[in-house]
């Protein structure tokens, strides 16, 4: 089976949810998708059949994106709240999965999937957020802009106590094992450590209200270690396509 072959015979058209559900478990993330704006089929004509590699599926916008307002100049900012998301639904939208049959990957066809279905949407605004998008910028191949979050204080701090007692970055990569080792600490560590978790825990509110469902021994904690990795890993890279061809819409 040639390369040549295969990226000459591609075919792009509107897909389904069914479309997805085929290729769904190719991807990271979890396969339910709850809605969306539209999904493309990417089609390899082989012999005499077309079979499915590739699927992308556009959602509608997050509400509040630090990176959104940095490379668009926070034209979004100064609303209410309602009139915001008005003007963010109008001019933007998601791409929120990218799905390629491993078969056919390291072939270009996920950039070239969402390059050729950027314009589809007509919307000024096309925005993405991948978690491995240092790794693998196929945004960026597809005409994309990159935007990288600086690491925010908190993590900062928090990654600066971890080495104070002696657990470098490279060790938060399990729950578990950072459970572990925080417990075998001497005690005072221990102590220090589990205060430097919990101000760092409580600093996200909400979000660590709903894991401390009465239980707030941080030092026993391993849902609260899992958080705590998760907001301490790679910074997810924001990427950004301007329609040319589309005004922003007031």
């Amino acid at each position: 089976m040639k390369t040549c072959s295969i990226t000459k015979n591609i075919e792009i058209t509107n897909g389904t949810l069914d479309d997805y559900n085929q290729l769904a478990k190719y991807h990271y993330r979890s396969s339910k998708l709850r809605c969306f704006a539209a999904i493309f089929k990417m089609l390899a004509r082989i012999g005499n059949k077309k079979i499915p590699v590739g699927v992308i599926v556009y959602s509608m916008p997050t509400a509040g994106l630090e990176l959104r307002n940095v490379a668009l100049g926070n034209i979004f900012s100064g609303f209410d709240r309602a009139t915001q998301m008005a003007l963010i639904n109008k001019n933007i939208r998601r791409i929120s999965r990218v799905v390629i049959e491993p078969k056919f990957r390291c072939l270009g066809l996920a950039s070239r999937l969402v390059r050729e279905t950027l314009p589809l949407m007509n919307v000024p605004v096309i925005e993405a957020l991948a978690v491995m998008g240092e790794i693998n910028p196929f945004f960026e191949k597809a005409s994309m802009t990159a935007f990288t979050a600086k690491e925010p204080a908190r993590c900062v701090q928090m990654l600066e106590a971890f080495d104070a007692v002696g657990i470098g970055k490279d060790e938060l990569v399990s729950a578990e094992k950072l459970h572990t080792k925080i417990e075998k600490l001497p005690q005072q560590k221990k102590i220090f450590t589990a205060g430097q978790i919990r101000q760092f825990l409580m600093s996200y509110g909400s979000s660590f209200d709903r894991l401390t469902t009465g239980n707030r021994n941080l030092q026993n904690g391993k849902e609260q270690m899992a958080f705590v990795i998760s907001k301490l890993g790679t910074r997810p890279v924001y990427y950004i396509w301007l329609n040319k061809k589309r005004k922003l819409k007031t």
